[in-house]
Formats: C-alpha cells, structure tokens, sequence
C-alpha cells in the first residue's frame, strides 16, 4: 500500500524537527557548564606566545585565547604556589588560614582543614563530579588531602613538586601509590582525557583540576632522563642551581602545550567542547628561565614579574572569541566566578574576597579593584589601587603607577606623598583583619645593594610586540 505524504505534513514533520531541535539547543543553554581549570607551575607572565613568547609557539593554549578571553593584568594571590592555591580553592584570601600564611610547609602541620568550604566541594554540592590531577600542595595526608577537601579523584602529588620521571614514591592514584612510568606531564594528560571520556558518559556535569607541576624544577624536558637520574643521585632537586637551560625550559613549556591540545581535542571528541569552560592559568610569576617582560621580579618576590599571571577563558556561546580584557583579577575570583557559572553560590559563612567576573567575561569594562599582598620573606607587602602600587621590601618603602611604569623603577612615594600615605594607611586596615604573619618568618634574598642595584639598573631593552 503506497502512503501518500501532502505537503502539509511535510512542512509539520519539519516544525517538530525544528521545535525539537530549538528545544535541545535551549536544553543545552541552561545545562550546567563542565569546567576544565589548568594551572601552571611557576609560569611566567610571557611564557606563552599569546602573552609575548617569541622563541617558541604555544599553539594550543594560543588557540583558549584566539576562541576567548585573555586577561592582561591578571595578578597570582601569591608570588608561592600553595598560599596561591589556598586562595584559589578558597575564594578568600590565605592570610585568613594558617596554611595560607605562606611556604615552606614541612616545619609544621599545616594543611587546609577539611570544613573549609572549597570550589571542588561547593560545586560537588550542586551536582558536579570533582577531579583534582597534578599537584595539591596543600597539606600532607593523611590529614589533609584533595579527598577530603570536595575532589572525588585524585591522582598526582602531595607536595611541592616531583621528579619529571622518577616520581614512583610521589605518585598518588585516589589514596594509593600509583607506580605509572613516564614523563609526569605526560601521564596527567591520560589520566585528564581518560576523566573526560568517563565523565562525560555519566550525564553529570564535571570540574576538572588539571595542575600540572610544569615548568617548575627540576629542569627536565620529555627526554631528559639522564637529568632525572643526575638529580635523583644528588637526592635532591629543591635548588638544581646547576640544572637547565632556556632550551629545556623550551621543552617543558611545549609539552604541557601539547599535553593541553589532547586535553582540548578529547572535549571536542566527546561532544562536549560546546558547554565546557576552559580556563588556562599559572600559580605565580616564574623562574630563572622565565619570560616576565615587561616586568621586573620573578617568583618570591612581590615585584609585577613575581605576581603577573596569564589568565584566560574560553566558554563557547558566552565568552567572546579573540576578545581581551583590562579588568585588574586575581586567582582568588575564579570562585565566586565558577560558582555563579554554574547556577550556585559561596557558601555563607565563608565569603569570598575574590570578585565575579561575569560581568567582564560578557565585555563589560573594567572596574577599579583594590588587591593586597605580604609575604614573609623579606618582609614584602604590596597594594595595589587603580594604577597605583605601594610596595614594601625589608626597610625599603616604594610608590609606583604601575600602569605607566610597568618596570617598577621610578619610586613616587616623595612626589606624590598624599597617594602614598593614603595607600600605607589602607595597607595597615586590611593587614589587621588578616592573622599575624607568620612566625616562622625568614629573611634573605634582597638586601640594600641588591635593591639599589635593581631599582638603579637600566630597563631591559626589548623591542615592541
């Protein structure tokens, strides 16, 4: 029996399809986001070619940028990684937690206390599957450890950093010893795209924290395993004074590029790249082989080089591709961002200080913002207000518009002593609501000459981007 379809049904098959599709669409617009959060380790501010590396190409974190949002005065909470991570997984600033009171971690027990409100647990609370894959640096177990703090999986290191290669006794899978062989940045990339395949199956939106240890020391490329067992005999890598070279600082950055391009292709694979947040960071100013241009300072230090970060998310439909912006942020917003993103809120009693940057990601201008800084090596404390930044080292008090002079070199505190009495005083407010600095303090580093040197030194040249 032949049916005879009329054009009338045609045209109404068509409306359904459309209405179905439409309505899928809009399902797919109120769906909660999955979150990808990358962090590097000691990146510095030009690392990467979107920020003004020129020796090398970093296509794929070049490519978060070209299909979203790069943030040019993005600031680290900290110029150390774990006071930086408190603040990050917090929302709060760290001088609040003794943890927060600054690195090293081993002369004490000191960890993030499991009922501290987290971005993992705040958002496990509203229906996300959690992950943490690379470094937690922030409290050894069995007292404190990512599983007790909001991430369901776990897999990388407790402390500060690891071998590249030889990190059997490091390597943690959930609770146990994982005994995976290879390059570290490596094996994060398979346990991140083997989560986002597992993840994505279970109809459950997800957070992903994949903090890689690179390009942190020791100074190891993918075929270094000769330096691994260097470093290994010596037993210890804490200072490799005598490791690496601007060409493995080179490899390092490229293979966690890489690494981030498999992350990147497997979102895509699944079908889910449409209604994931990508966010690309790094947990302070960087090291010895690091780019900070235009910057001075670098890691320990509360100079712009030991605070600026790159910064950069990219959230297809909502996020505009290509875009920048001027809005001044810090690692501690990413909270109360994410939160909101995904349709929930801080928890009461533990208030963010960090701010929404909603707003900024859908192209509003920036706001002026007030962010404060100490650490206690050398005594440092910094503010920054508008264009102006009070900066403090040892006995050495400084004023700069950081703005025009990104270098830190022209000290205004005597030509425009009203700005820098206002910012001294409002410095003293915040510090007072803070817990005491920590009293395990240490001194070193910068002394008279050396200040005298840096602050005398003639600007690195460099030609413009």
């Amino acid at each position: 029996m032949r049916i005879k379809i009329s054009r009338r049904h045609v045209l109404a098959g068509a409306g359904a399809l459309a209405l179905a599709r439409g309505a899928e669409t809009a399902r797919a617009a109120e769906a909660k986001p999955n979150i990808v959060f990358i962090m590097a380790d000691d990146l510095g501010y030009a690392d990467v070619s979107c920020y003004g590396r020129r020796e090398y190409t970093t296509a794929n974190i070049d490519r978060i940028a070209k299909e979203g949002m790069r943030f040019v005065q993005g600031y680290a909470n900290s110029a150390v990684c774990s006071a930086t991570r408190t603040a990050l997984i917090t929302g709060r600033y760290q001088y609040r937690l003794p943890i927060g009171l600054e690195e090293p971690l081993t002369q004490r027990d000191v960890g993030l206390p499991p009922n501290v409100p987290t971005l993992p647990s705040l958002l496990k609370r509203a229906g996300y599957q959690t992950a943490l894959i690379g470094k937690w640096h922030l409290g050894a177990a069995p007292k404190y450890r990512p599983l007790k703090s909001g991430y369901d999986r776990f897999y990388g290191f407790v402390p500060g950093a690891s071998d590249y290669f030889n990190h059997d006794e490091a390597l943690i899978d959930g609770q146990e010893k994982a005994h995976d062989q290879g390059y570290l940045t490596t094996l994060f990339a398979d346990r991140a795209v083997r989560l986002i395949d597992e993840f994505s199956r279970a109809r459950q939106p997800f957070f992903l924290s994949l903090h890689f240890n690179a390009p942190h020391w020791p100074w190891e490329g993918p075929g270094d395993e000769e330096e691994s067992r260097r470093v290994t005999a010596r037993g210890s890598a804490i200072t490799d004074f005598d490791g690496g070279s601007l060409q493995t600082y080179a490899k390092m950055v490229l293979a966690m590029d890489a690494a981030i391009g498999r992350v990147l292709a497997a979102l895509e694979a699944r079908g889910i790249a449409g209604n994931t947040i990508v966010i690309f960071t790094s947990d302070n100013g960087g090291e010895r082989f690091s780019d900070r241009w235009p910057f001075s300072g670098m890691k320990t230090e509360l100079l712009e080089g030991g605070l600026r970060i790159p910064a950069i998310v990219r959230w297809p439909g909502r996020v505009r591709g290509g875009t920048r912006s001027e809005q001044v942020m810090i690692s501690m917003d990413w909270l109360p961002t994410l939160l909101t993103a995904a349709g929930t809120a801080p928890d009461p009693g533990s208030p963010p200080d960090g701010m929404n940057l909603g707003e900024q990601l859908r192209g509003s201008a920036a706001v002026p913002r007030k962010l404060y800084w100490r650490y206690k090596h050398n005594f440092q404390e910094a503010l920054r207000d508008g264009d102006w930044k009070y900066l403090k080292i040892l006995d050495n008090t400084f004023l700069f518009n950081v703005a025009d002079d990104s270098l830190e070199r022209a000290n205004l505190k005597l030509r425009r002593k009203d700005i820098y009495e206002r910012l001294v005083a409002d410095y003293r407010a915040w510090d007072a609501a803070m817990l005491p600095l920590d009293p395990l303090s240490a001194t070193g580093g910068f002394g008279a000459n050396e200040l005298a040197d840096h602050f005398g030194a003639p600007a690195r040249e460099r030609p413009p981007l």
